[in-house]
């Protein structure tokens, strides 16, 4: 049996796929020290097995497929991109079972739906994940739409999991969300507590919040509210009428690196900062690598945040559009950097977001708004040209232990095949 120290009580992990054993493998990834860790942080064979599905499928098979069942959203927050979408846009209920059957058969081990708000969509969603029971699923989600009757069936389901978005305290999360988003947001949280769900945060951080969601205060907060981990991401001015004001400068993401990493260390508790944790992966882990994005209409994008396309699931199957020229060429650019602190092309290496959308057939993927490669780089150039030289300092200050992670596991997905530049 497995067990996890959460808020000082020692829990049993039950086996795959149950939801909380995608957070056991969570935290087994931040403290990969070995080889052998290493392979087995998906258990026993898996490797072996993806290099089996990558070869036997002609494409590479990512551990988590993100799926975005609607782009309807029963809330209108500063700054997000779905404002961008077609309102209307969804995959069908029959679509979504078919890349489910496709993606369980190829060797996809997680499921993550966002969108949108995904549980405008809740029925389908518990339809699905009692359907496909050797998948782990979990849902992005605002959290204004959990109730009891729904956290009753996810107790019985097992296999889905949510991770509730916050912004900060009442001020901070009403401000993006809109008033009386936070007391909503508070009431699920202690509805998933109280039926045990090992449930994650999500926080979005900009320059008007980083110092609170950063903060030890606010993270024992959540903590003490029942979340068993978090996912953060640095706020990314995608879209043509994005606030740029919202980024964070050099300074307050070298201020959220230092502070969470601080924390995750002291408490052994489990935060995936997308933005500052490259050295704990290779660099980006979009297109297929680790990560593949369907939005909901039907685009397969390298990430949830890289509005780029040449394929569509509704013209063709999931492993056809994994076998994307695009997603081919994006992984030959990785990594973009050799500053595993500098990782995303979007933000840090804009150069690289104009190469690789140069792919013929490439399109942006905001269909009211459309915005290529060029545009986005003009935006994010001056950003990442400051945060270049403090990256580069962190760099040199981090200890050689984790520089040889880097270059290990950089390593080994080159063997593999999940990267291509030397």
């Amino acid at each position: 049996m497995k067990y996890l120290q959460i808020r000082g009580e020692r829990k049993k992990i039950p086996g795959f796929p149950h939801h909380k054993e995608f957070v056991y493998r969570t935290y087994r990834f931040f403290e990969v020290k070995s080889l052998f860790n290493f392979l087995t942080i998906d258990g026993y064979f898996q490797i072996p097995k993806k290099i089996y599905h990558d070869r036997k499928n002609d494409c590479v098979v990512p551990r988590l497929l993100l799926i975005d069942p609607t782009s309807a959203c029963n809330l209108n927050c500063t700054g997000c991109w779905a404002a961008d979408y077609k309102k209307n846009s969804h995959l069908s209920y029959e679509k979504l079972d078919e890349i489910l059957t496709d993606a369980q058969r190829i060797g996809v081990l997680t499921i993550i739906m966002s969108g949108g708000e995904p549980l405008m969509r809740k029925k389908d969603i518990l339809k699905l994940a009692a359907k496909h029971t050797k998948l782990t699923f979990g849902l992005f989600t605002n959290g204004t739409l959990i109730d009891e009757e729904f956290v009753k069936e996810m107790v019985k389901l097992g296999n889905l999991n949510v991770f509730v978005s916050i912004e900060g305290y009442r001020e901070e999360t009403d401000m993006r969300r809109g008033e009386g988003t936070f007391d909503k947001v508070m009431q699920a949280m202690d509805l998933l507590k109280k039926h045990d769900i090992g449930f994650g945060f999500s926080a979005c951080y900009h320059s008007r919040n980083y110092k609170t969601v950063a903060d030890d205060g606010f993270l024992d907060f959540l903590r003490e509210k029942g979340a068993w981990f978090g996912w953060m991401f640095n706020y990314l001015p995608i879209g043509c009428n994005s606030d740029i004001s919202l980024c964070c400068s050099p300074e307050q993401r070298e201020y959220v690196k230092k502070n969470v990493e601080i924390y995750q260390k002291k408490n052994n508790y489990a935060i995936i900062d997308f933005a500052n944790t490259g050295h704990k992966a290779i660099g980006c882990v979009a297109a297929g690598s680790d990560f593949a994005h369907i939005n909901a209409n039907g685009d397969m994008e390298p990430c949830a945040f890289c509005h780029y396309s040449d394929s569509n699931v509704n013209d063709m199957t999931l492993v056809e559009a994994l076998r994307s020229p695009f997603f081919k060429n994006f992984r030959e650019h990785k990594p973009f950097s050799d500053n595993s602190l500098r990782p995303c092309p979007l933000m840090d290496v804009p150069d690289g977001i104009v190469s690789v959308t140069k792919t013929p057939g490439v399109r942006s993927t905001h269909l009211n708004n459309p915005e290529s490669g060029i545009q986005l780089a003009e935006k994010t150039r001056q950003l990442s040209e400051k945060w270049k030289p403090v990256a580069d300092r962190l760099y040199n200050e981090m200890p050689r232990s984790e520089k040889r992670r880097f270059a290990f596991i950089k390593s080994l997905y080159r063997v593999s095949g999940l990267i291509k530049k030397d």
